[in-house]
């Protein structure tokens, strides 16, 4: 999910009570600084060794893992026999001194022993990963507060895969005395750390291939956590350590470039680029003369150059002529072919939302997955406060899709997917993104036509593709595309997992 607070760009809002985490002030900002250059030494010593293998894991209590590269964090993991009882399942958390972050991880249901590895984290910013574990992509769909049930389409079906709640605040996660991360930079050293000592610890990975995956407000967190993973490597490297093999980033409706999405909130509403216009003409006409000027504010104080004062004044301008109006009209911002299903506030338009808060609220799930007792409150999708801090940080600002391009300048492979029907982070916006793309592929990305992709037969959205890039709609799917077309969705990740055209 993306969302925002009323304060910010958009007007709807998952309101979060600040009392659920109490934990969670500004007062305290997080430090991770890892250590450098001793592993090697460490290896040659004795001093560190690796533990080997998942199999040596208990189910009674959490096997804390070290590392001498990083110092100030520890990976504390169990097994826990829970949503999927056909693979080996995982939980625990990432510790960075008093800062904890959860996570579960799950084996592939077909050769965990070979099939690659994917990281999943949920967007917001401050919404957790169990909306894309229990409602989306994962092994199991949880149904009601009392019932998960086994999902056939789960991206496990072809790969081992992680969910984490990050940041701090998100989620089973927390920090001990009040500290906070609030931008996708200082995140992304922790995803990056964790994922260096999982690798080094459990050699049955090493050296294979690794994809970070997020939707939404992923479009910003996963370029910047690969691309910190991948410079990681080199320090990796440099003390005698098997880099980690990021082969790819996958995507899913994200908001990447904010500069170039709320433009195409217009197209959105008034044109038929996914279903018929949903805005009446006065409205209509009102935005096609505002969105000019909206464009032409947000590239001068958001773009060419960064004034945090003319940007947040462009953003309200925009706000209050092209995203207010869409909202007014009661339609679900992440599947505009359909009204919104209960108060946005506390649902995000989805009832199953709340059901899976339940879920996680029984004393018997949280003691089977291994919450910290720490951890108190009732579970909540998506945080408020941690929301707040990214935004008053303007992290949502910065034009994420460098990094894309970097990556794809150093052989990483980007699949960028949006549900058709998605307004939030839709398609349009992300196909324009991708056009403006800077890179050595961009002539021939943009050469590419647009052609139809198929399942069974049946066309399931539309596709370009040059060299490393790959842009896919899914028709019918809107924000949350696993959730929306579980088999368009398990197929498109296969494919791409298998390196073959859609």
């Amino acid at each position: 999910m993306l969302w925002h607070r009323l304060s910010c760009l958009l007007v709807a809002a998952v309101v979060a009570s600040a009392t659920q985490f109490p934990l969670v002030h500004s007062s305290v900002k997080a430090q991770n600084v890892p250590g450098v250059g001793f592993a090697a030494d460490q290896y040659d010593a004795g001093l560190f060794t690796p533990l080997g293998d998942l199999s040596a894991l208990s189910t009674d209590e959490f096997t804390t893992l070290s590392h001498p590269l990083f110092p100030n964090y520890n990976v504390r993991i169990k097994k826990s026999e829970f949503c999927d009882g056909t693979v080996g399942t995982y939980t625990g958390y990432i510790d960075i001194q008093a800062r904890h972050l959860f996570f579960y991880f799950f084996e592939s249901r077909s050769d965990p022993a070979t099939d690659d590895v994917i990281f999943w984290t949920n967007g917001g910013p401050g919404c957790s990963s169990s909306l894309g574990l229990f409602m989306e992509l994962g092994p199991c769909r949880v149904t009601s507060p009392d019932n998960a049930t086994f999902n056939p389409y789960s991206w496990n079906e072809k790969a081992n895969i992680f969910f984490v709640d990050q940041p701090i605040g998100v989620g089973f996660s927390y920090a001990e005395y009040g500290e906070t991360v609030s931008t996708t930079p200082e995140a992304a050293k922790d995803i990056a750390a964790f994922v260096a000592i999982f690798f080094e610890h459990f050699s049955q990975f090493k050296g294979r291939a690794f994809h970070m995956a997020g939707e939404s407000y992923g479009g910003r967190y996963i370029p910047v956590f690969a691309a910190e993973v991948y410079d990681q490597n080199a320090k990796l490297v440099e003390a005698g350590l098997t880099p980690v093999n990021l082969s790819s980033i996958m995507i899913g409706n994200g908001c990447t470039d904010w500069a170039t999405m709320v433009p195409s909130y217009y197209d959105m509403t008034c044109s038929p680029a996914s279903v018929a216009p949903i805005m009446d003409i006065s409205s209509c006409v009102r935005m096609k003369r505002t969105v000019p000027r909206c464009q032409e504010a947000l590239q001068k104080s958001c773009v060419d150059a960064y004034d945090s004062f003319g940007c947040s004044a462009a953003n309200l301008f925009c706000s209050a002529e092209i995203i207010e109006p869409f909202f007014d009209s009661g339609y679900n911002p992440y599947d505009i072919s359909r009204l919104c299903d209960g108060p946005i506030s506390d649902t995000l338009c989805y009832p199953v939302t709340k059901a899976i808060g339940a879920y996680l609220d029984r004393p018997d799930v949280r003691k089977q997955i291994g919450v910290d007792a720490f951890v108190t409150a009732n579970f909540s999708s998506c945080n408020n406060e941690v929301n707040a801090a990214f935004h008053a940080a303007d992290d949502q600002m910065f034009p994420t899709q460098f990094y894309i391009g970097a990556l794809l300048e150093r052989g990483v492979r980007a699949l960028i997917y949006v549900g058709a029907n998605d307004w939030i982070c839709n398609w349009v916006g992300n196909d324009r993104m991708l056009h403006d793309l800077e890179w050595t592929g961009q002539e021939a990305f943009v050469k590419e036509p647009l052609k139809e992709w198929t399942v069974d037969g049946t066309a399931a959205g539309l596709t370009r593709s040059a060299g490393s890039l790959t842009f896919a709609t899914i028709y019918g799917a809107g924000h949350m595309v696993p959730y929306d077309k579980p088999a368009e969705s398990l197929k498109l990740t296969k494919r791409w997992l298998a390196n073959k055209e859609l």
